[in-house]
C-alpha cells in the first residue's frame, strides 16, 4: 500500500496520534471529503476540455501547392562602390599634443 512497509505505517499512525489525538476521526474524514471534491472538480475540468476540443476543431483548409506562388519583389542588396567621404576634413587631422 503506497510502498510503505507496516512498521512504516505504523509509525506514520503513532504520529498521527499523537498529532491530532481525538480528533483523528474529524481530521480523517474532513480530508476524505476535501479529496473527494478535489477528485470531482478535476473530472470537471477534464469534461470541460474534452467537450471543447472534439466541438470547435477547426475544418481542414486546403492550400494552393507552393509551386504556384510568385517570386519576390525586392530589389538584392548591393554595397556601395566607394568609400563614404567625410563632410569635415579637419575632422581626419590628427591633433598634436
Amino acid at each position: 500500500m503506497f510502498g510503505l512497509s507496516p512498521m512504516e505505517l505504523i509509525i506514520v499512525g503513532a504520529v498521527a496520534v499523537l498529532l491530532f489525538g481525538s480528533r483523528l476521526p474529524s481530521v480523517a474524514r474532513s480530508l476524505g471529503k476535501s479529496m473527494t471534491e478535489f477528485k470531482k472538480g478535476l473530472h470537471g475540468i477534464e469534461d470541460d476540455v474534452n467537450m471543447s476540443s472534439t466541438s470547435s476543431r477547426p475544418s481542414r483548409v486546403n492550400y494552393a501547392p507552393a509551386d504556384d506562388r510568385d517570386e519576390p519583389t525586392a530589389t538584392k542588396f548591393e554595397p556601395p562602390t566607394s568609400a563614404p567621404a567625410t563632410a569635415d576634413p579637419s575632422a581626419e587631422k590628427p591633433v598634436e599634443a
